[in-house]
């Protein structure tokens, strides 16, 4: 498969929404056009070289889950390119299997972040408090440890910055009660059955974070679903608690950059070519175990 890689992407005559740090959203009146381009952020912040078939990978994984989970409402439209309207077509360089169509929706103001290992803030938040959102967790666990049961640890959207960690009394704050519940009880489902699924493809689902919308007074999951950008994958076979496995995910790049003098501000530093065609090799690998298919 050759896919040019695309660091923006920009489709005249079709109003652009927003460009996050990966994707681009465009108006389709009813419903929003999802491009994945081959961005990556690190620290938030943009590095300026594009990781070839990223942008693929996680479109047609995310696409993957959300046809696998049916049973739970989501956003999801479509990602077969042969199926957009008309007014699509003479982008299929750009867009296809790197975009899908999904509806519009009202998103939620917290992000719904599960945890089945010890990593990443939860692991310095354990340090520090024993415990991870104000979830006590039991003494002498150590980094990448198992947790006794999956955690939902919600988060803020920062606009520029960090998301914050919050409680779940916060949660409920910012949503409601009801609201609040539900999207921790199908963020823990989605979770637990999507880990059980990639553990049998030898990949670890560590964590994760979900998003959520309402259409018509209706929740729907949506935005991106168990990619290596919106959760920690690590190989089963090179998994050891105690110290931080190898992974399919951008942490691979992180690692990378803190072994230089970067202050972690903009402009991020370019990568070598080597860092750039590992980084897609292991997008791909995640991609292939977790889906047995071919890029599109």
């Amino acid at each position: 498969m050759q896919l040019t890689p695309q660091s923006s992407i920009d489709l005249p005559g079709i109003k652009k929404l927003r460009s996050g740090k990966v994707r681009e959203v465009f108006d389709l009146g009813d419903t929003l056009l999802f491009v994945v381009s081959d961005r990556l952020s690190a620290f938030d912040v943009i590095l300026p070289d594009p990781i070839p078939f990223k942008g693929a990978v996680l479109n047609q994984i995310s696409a993957f889950w959300f046809k696998r989970f049916q049973k739970v409402d989501n956003h999801f439209v479509t990602a077969d390119f042969d199926e957009f309207p008309g007014e699509l077509r003479r982008f299929r360089e750009q867009l296809a299997g790197r975009s899908m169509i999904v509806r519009k929706t009202t998103p939620l103001t917290v992000e719904c972040v599960v945890r089945g290992y010890l990593a990443g803030s939860g692991w310095k938040e354990y340090q520090q408090s024993q415990s991870v959102c104000g979830i006590k967790l039991p003494p002498g666990l150590q980094l990448a440890s198992p947790l006794p049961e999956p955690i939902f640890t919600p988060s803020t959207k920062a606009e520029e910055g960090h998301d914050e960690n919050i409680d779940m009394k916060e949660c409920r704050r910012l949503l409601g009660h009801e609201i609040a519940n539900r999207v921790a009880d199908l963020s823990l489902q989605i979770y637990s059955e999507g880990r059980d699924y990639a553990r049998e493809r030898g990949i670890i689902v560590a964590d994760t974070k979900f998003e959520f919308g309402t259409l018509d007074g209706k929740l729907l999951w949506i935005d991106e679903c168990l990619t290596p950008d919106s959760s920690r994958f690590w190989p089963a076979d090179q998994y050891r608690a105690g110290s931080s496995p190898p992974s399919f995910d951008k942490q691979f790049v992180r690692d990378y950059l803190e072994t230089l003098d970067w202050d972690k501000t903009p402009p991020a530093p370019h990568l070598p070519r080597e860092i750039i065609e590992k980084t897609s090799a292991k997008y791909r690998e995640a991609f292939s175990r977790l889906t047995g298919a071919e890029l599109t």
